[in-house]
Order: structure tokens, then sequence, then C-alpha cells
């Protein structure tokens, strides 16, 4: 009985240690919770942002038998359920009993540390000292009811694994119901996910940030942002961004400023140094989205958004992203028209690179004009009595311009500061590489256009014969046999020479030629080559062509170093005078008078020779000097007079001034008395030290 009532008190006080650890867990939670709201209010976050991120554990938990609802199952309950653990405590063996009372202590630990002891002394009470065996298997025989009881823990201690086990279930199956979602979802083309609002974060970002870029874009940091550009460029596939680029363009450009035009040229810019950097392949789809997005803006009737676009499409021409050849076919297109809205557009365009693209191709532009003129007769006489249709006077000032195109009476539009710096950059990127020639306004709307179109040229295009294209081919390798057997005759007996060789023999102009050139790449010191080509091909010419002189002066303005070399190149062919055949002379001569005339080069390049020396004057040398002073003074008096002015600015060339001087009346003015006057002008023009041209 002393034992029993022990018992009784220690589980009592148990109990009520229990009930006050829980009061005061309880008040602890609620002053958290104070301390939450207050919290919230001074920092305005909502409450729930305080608590941090969710980490899921509270999912995973759910459904889980709890420490306390084990303590409530043995001490905390009602009197039911406490009369049911004591008949099961009398009942059950010593091992179910260790097992509660193990239960007992790990959430005793939990708790309270002082509380676990109180507990512990329990169990020593609980636990008999001495049960002799034979008690405990009279007892099992006596009573059925441990064996029930045994069925009935482990059904209780069954039923919360398998409540977990079920949650397990359900969020394994949870996420799973995700890409179920996804695979009836219809599918998006990528060039079309941006149209349909489903265009990938990372593309988002990219283009806010080319859209940042171009807002800050304008004349002065138009090379910096080109660079950045160029580098985003490089992070992403190239047709998204290309794509992404010309959409921001086009926006940019067709909702600009009304009729700016220095808006324009920037972004004009831009595309060529874009073009420069990343490849042809980017102005050429640029081209064909920029003509796309020019025929949605001309069938929905938007003037200002026309003119931008005009303005733009006439800057790029103007910094050699497209040809002329594109701007003739899109002027024709317009001029069979000639609505008031067509009217506008040619109006635009003319005024700003009408006469660039007359000095490209007059003859087009010859062309143009009469089409204009037919089609305008035409509309007028089918206007019939209506004076207001036939007197308008935005088509009247358009044939105005036109005329005055025509007989070369406006000028060209005077480059900016910045704008000639523009021109300058792109050079030095090489823009004349990404000129695409031979294309048409059709081809860029075209909508089955494949693979690299834009190379693809006239010739498959243009004809649709199999046979003509192949006799075409046939003649272009007869052609090139033919140059190869040209250039080891002339003992071009290089790889690099044969090839300069035939580039500048078979080139439709120097434009072509020169083009062709720079495509060549040469690697090394291998360019210098080019001059001592072109040279040569001059001099083996049966009469003097002008075709190398522009070709040369072309290089020359292109690159410094072709200069020098060719300096280089002509002192060598001075000192084989006595050797040179007449003709070859002649040429040499004419070749040196032309250019001087062009300013290319200067009376400085006679500087090695001494002209003041009687004893080095031979007859063929002689007759060299006097061809090139006699061509020289052909020119007109102005051009003779800044000629021989540059030669008279240098104070080191005092002793070249008097070898002319000497020369000229000694070998050219004696002989023909009708350059007299032109000598007494170049000889002012050497005593010129203040370097004053006419």
């Amino acid at each position: 009985k002393i034992k029993r009532m022990k018992k009784g008190s220690n589980k009592s006080s148990a109990k009520s240690m229990v009930e006050m650890v829980m009061q005061d867990v309880s008040a602890a939670a609620e002053k958290d919770l104070e301390l939450e709201r207050k919290l919230s209010k001074k920092l305005k976050v909502k409450v729930g942002k305080l608590r941090g991120l969710d980490d899921g554990l509270n999912i995973l938990l759910e459904g889980m038998s709890s420490a306390f609802d084990f303590m409530g199952e043995e001490e905390v309950s009602g009197s039911g359920e406490l009369s049911v653990k004591r008949l099961k405590k009398s009942s059950s063996s010593k091992k179910d009993k260790l097992s509660k009372k193990r239960v007992k202590a790990e959430v005793r630990d939990d708790v309270l540390g002082h509380v676990e002891a109180s507990n512990r002394e329990v169990e020593t009470d609980d636990v008999p000292e001495s049960v002799p065996l034979k008690k405990k298997h009279k007892k099992r025989k006596l009573s059925g009811q441990p064996q029930e009881d045994n069925v009935e823990d482990e059904a209780v201690g069954m039923s919360s694994p398998v409540e977990s086990c079920g949650m397990e279930e359900n969020l394994e199956d949870a996420p799973a119901e995700v890409p179920e979602k996804k695979a009836k979802e219809k599918y998006i083309a990528p060039h079309l996910r941006a149209r349909a609002g489903n265009e990938p974060e990372e593309h988002t970002q990219i283009r806010r940030r080319i859209r940042g870029l171009l807002n800050r874009l304008s004349e002065s940091n138009v090379e910096s942002i080109t660079g950045e550009l160029s580098l985003i460029f490089q992070t992403v596939a190239r047709s998204v961004a290309s794509q992404i680029l010309t959409q921001e363009i086009l926006a940019s450009c067709s909702g600009g400023p009304r009729g700016n035009q220095q808006y324009a040229a920037v972004f004009a810019a831009f595309v060529a140094g874009m073009a420069c950097l990343v490849g042809v392949d980017f102005s050429a789809r640029f081209m064909a989205s920029f003509a796309k997005c020019f025929e949605d803006e001309y069938n929905k009737e938007d003037n200002l958004s026309l003119r931008n676009l005009t303005l733009l499409l006439s800057y790029l021409c103007i910094f050699g992203v497209c040809s002329s050849d594109l701007i003739y076919d899109f002027l024709d297109m317009l001029s069979k028209r000639l609505t008031e809205m067509d009217v506008s557009i040619i109006l635009a365009l003319l005024q700003c690179c009408g006469m660039k693209i007359r000095a490209d191709d007059p003859s087009s532009m010859k062309n143009f004009i009469l089409s204009v003129q037919n089609t305008s007769n035409k509309l007028k006489a089918s206007y019939g009595d209506d004076n207001e249709k036939k007197n308008s006077k935005r088509m009247d000032f358009m044939l105005e311009i036109i005329c005055d195109i025509k007989n070369n009476k406006r000028k060209q539009n005077e480059d900016t500061a910045h704008q000639t710096r523009i021109k300058k950059w792109l050079q030095k990127l090489r823009v004349d590489d990404i000129l695409i020639r031979g294309l048409k306004w059709s081809k860029l709307l075209d909508p089955d256009k494949k693979g690299q179109w834009w190379l693809s040229g006239d010739l498959a295009s243009a004809t649709d014969n199999v046979e003509e294209v192949a006799n075409r081919i046939d003649k272009d390798i007869l052609e090139t046999q033919r140059m190869l057997q040209l250039a080891a005759a002339q003992k071009m007996n290089t790889d690099a020479r044969r090839a300069i060789f035939c580039i500048i023999m078979s080139g439709e102009d120097y434009i072509d030629a020169f083009e062709k050139l720079l495509r060549l790449e040469l690697p090394g010191k291998q360019d210098r080559d080019i001059m001592r080509v072109l040279v040569e091909c001059c001099l083996q010419e049966k009469v003097f062509n002008k075709y190398y002189t522009v070709l040369a002066s072309k290089l020359c303005e292109h690159d410094k170093n072709h200069k020098f070399t060719l300096q280089f190149c002509l002192w060598d062919q001075f000192k084989e005078l006595e050797s040179m055949p007449l003709m070859r002379s002649m040429h040499l001569a004419k070749f040196v008078a032309e250019m001087v005339a062009s300013f290319t080069l200067s009376l400085a390049l006679l500087k090695t020779l001494d002209l003041n020396d009687i004893t080095l004057l031979t007859p063929k040398r002689i007759m060299h000097f006097r061809i090139l002073f006699e061509a020289i003074f052909e020119y007109p008096e102005n051009l003779v007079w800044n000629i021989f002015t540059r030669a008279a600015v240098t104070p080191e060339l005092e002793s070249l001034r008097q070898g002319l001087e000497f020369f000229i009346r000694e070998y050219v003015v004696k002989t023909n008395k009708d350059l007299t006057q032109n000598f007494k002008l170049a000889k002012r023009a050497l005593n010129n030290v203040e370097g004053v041209l006419m």
C-alpha cells in the first residue's frame, strides 16, 4: 500500500509538472506572436513574411503522431483512456512495460530535464525488483487478455506508419500532375513564342538590356554601344539575337521623332557597325524585317512611321549596308503607283540620298525619271477636269527636285562632324565588305527565302533556264583558265600574285576589283604585291588605261601602307629607265602624272633623282621626264599651281625645287614654246612658301 501511495503521488506530481511546463510554453508562444505583430507593423511587412521561406517540413510531418500525443495517451488523456491504460499495464508483460517506459523517457527528454529525473523515479518504482518466471506463466495462463492486448497494441503502433506512408505516396503523386498539364499544352514555335507572350526569362532580360542600350544610343556613343551589344549578341543564339535586335531597332525608328534625320543616321550607323562586327547575315535579316515592317506600315497608312523608315533606308544606303540597286528597285515600285503617300516617300528619299544614288548609277536614275514622268502624265490624263488633283503641289515639288537631280543642280547633304567620324570608324571596320549587291525589294518580301539568300546573287534568280546557267559557268571557267595563262606569261610566280592579277584584270570596274582585293586578306606582307602587280599590269598595256590609276588611288585612300608600297615600287622603276622600252617608259610617266594630279602622291616622289646633274640625264631619262611634265602641264592652271605648291611648302625639298626649275626650263620649255606660260606659273608656285592654293 505504501508503495502504491508513493507511486500515485509521484505520478500526480509529474502530471502537474507537465501541465506547468505546457502553460509556460503557451505563454511564451503568445508573447512571440505579439512581438511578431509589433515588428510587422513597424517594418510594414506582412506577418507571414517574417517567418522566412517555408522549408516544406510541415507537409512531411503532417499526420504523424507527436510526442505530446504519446504523452496524452499515457498521462494527459481523460479518465476512460486512463482506465484502459491501467488495465493494459496490469496485464502486459515486463517487455511491454519497458518499451512504454522508453517512449515516456524520450518525451520527457524533449520537454524538460527535471521532468526526466522525476519520471525516472516513477519508472524505478513501476519495475518490480524480482518477478518469478512461474508467476508470469500463471498469469498468462489465467487470463487470455494479454494476447488480445498485444494485438491491440500492435494495431495502434502500426496505425501511424500507415498514415505516413500514405502521405509520402500523396507527395510523390503531386508533382507528377505537372508534366501531364504541360503535355496537353499546344506547341509553339520558337520564333512565335515572343508574340504569344511565352518568351523565356533569359530572352526577356536580354531584350531589356538591349532596349536600355538603344535608348541611350547617340552620335557620340554609337561606337561603344555597338561594341557592347556585339558582345551580348555572342551570348545567345544568332537567330534569337538578330530577331530581338531587329524588333527593337524597328520599334524605335518607326515610333521615333518625326522626320529626324539625325535619329535615323545613328541607327543606320549602328546597323552597319553590328554587321561589320557580327557578320553580313545580321544586316541581311534586318533588311528583310525592315521591308516587311515598311509594307505593314504602308497598309496602315501611317505617314509618320513611313517617313522615319524611309530616312532609315536612305542612311542605310549612305553608310554602305545596302547598294543603290535596292533603292532604285524600291523607287521603281513607288513610281508605278504615285499615290499621295508614294510621292511623300519618294520626296523624303531623294532629299536625303538622291545625289548619292545618282553618282552611283546615273543610267538607273535616268530610267527612274522617265518612269515617274510617264506615270505622272497618265495620272493627269486620267483626272480629266479635276484641277485639284492635276495641280498637286506635292507632285510638282517632287518633279522639280527630280529635275534638279537630273541636271546636277542639287548639292549633297554636308556631313556633320559626328557623321564624318562615324564614316571613318566604319571604314576601319571594313564596311565595304558587308555591302549587299544585286538585292531586290521583292526578294526581301519573298516568304520562301532559304539558306543564305543574300549571297545567291542575280545569276540563279534571274535565269530560270538551267542550260543558260551552265553555259555561263563554262564561260567563267574558260575565262579563269585564260587569266591563269596570262598570269604565268607575266611571270606571276606565286599564288598570291596570280590571284591579284586575275582580280585586277577581270574586275568589272575599279570598285569591283577594289572589293575583291580587300576580301583576299593576304597574310603577312603579301599585301605589298597588290601595288607591284598593279603597276606591272599598267606598264604592260598597249594603250595607257586610267583604270589602274583610279584603282591605285582608291587603295591608297583606304590604307596608307599601299601608298608607301607604291612609292617604293616607282623608285624601283626609275632605276630601270635606261633599259626600259619606250612604250613602258611612256606609260610610267603618264601613271605618275595621274597620281600626282589626283594628289595621291606629290612631286616629292622625285627627290631621289638629281635633276641638276647633267651627267645623269641620259636621253632616255630626259625623254621620260619630258613626257611626265608635259602631261602635268595639260591640266588646268589651278591644278598645276596646287601640284607645284605642295613641293614649295617643305623646306627640305630645296634641291628638288631647283632641279625641277632647271629641268623644265632647259628640256621642256626650249623644245615646246607653248608651255612658257605654264612654266612661269610653276616657277611662281615653287616660290609660294606660304602654301596658298588656288
